[in-house]
């Protein structure tokens, strides 16, 4: 399964991790010693605020506690990892988690480059350095000038500008657009902000100024 690091919580007692699944949404789980099966919240794309599943008990898995999780959790990368490992003082017996079976079809290798190009200091992936780094780019390119000048879309100079750089990072030429796609929706979901903000933000500028002429 694709995850990020166990994180301990303080508002229950319990750990948890963020979840990313094959279809695309990001989803906490958390474990408490006293419950067999994990509670279960997805990640809303347009708050990022948690929403409890329907069989998950809010009584032994609150919203505070999801919060604290998805808040523990932002930047965190993810990697394949295996199930969780319990132990006998923590839980009767090993738990099955439900979305176990969802594994992401991803260049692990190119992703595991492309995150640990990005990571800061403190050991998570960071949206400034992503976004510093490709609107250099943007800026020095010959061919995003071109593409400004036709009059090309914020989107499609971004998706040239993302595929170009996490082929180079990656050292891999080979990997398709699908590829490299789904590794920046894998790093999109690591915090609560959108990944390309600030970079989109300069190319419609830049779209902007050269329509002024």
């Amino acid at each position: 399964m694709i995850r990020t690091n166990v994180v301990e919580l303080t508002t229950i007692k319990a750990f948890a991790y963020r979840q990313k699944l094959k279809a695309g949404d990001n989803s906490i789980l958390i474990y408490r010693p006293d419950v067999k099966q994990p509670g279960i919240a997805s990640i809303s794309k347009s708050t990022g605020e948690p929403v409890i599943a329907r069989n998950t008990n809010p009584d032994k898995f609150p919203l505070e506690a999801f919060k604290e999780a998805i808040a523990l959790t932002n930047g965190m990368p993810y990697k394949k990892q295996g199930s969780i490992k319990v132990t006998k003082d923590m839980f009767v017996e090993p738990v099955k988690e439900e979305e176990e079976e969802e594994i992401i079809e991803i260049n692990e290798a190119a992703l595991e480059a492309v995150t640990a190009h990005y990571t800061d200091r403190n050991g998570r992936v960071s949206y400034d350095l992503i976004n510093k780094e490709l609107i250099k780019f943007a800026k020095s390119s010959s061919i995003v000038r071109e593409m400004i000048a036709e009059g090309k879309s914020a989107k499609a100079i971004r998706e040239y500008i993302v595929l170009n750089k996490f082929r180079n990072i990656s050292g891999n030429d080979s990997l398709s657009d699908q590829e490299v796609f789904k590794i920046a929706d894998m790093i999109d979901g690591l915090d609560n902000r959108g990944m390309f903000r600030e970079l989109n933000e300069e190319l419609r500028k830049l779209l902007a100024k050269n329509k002024r002429g």
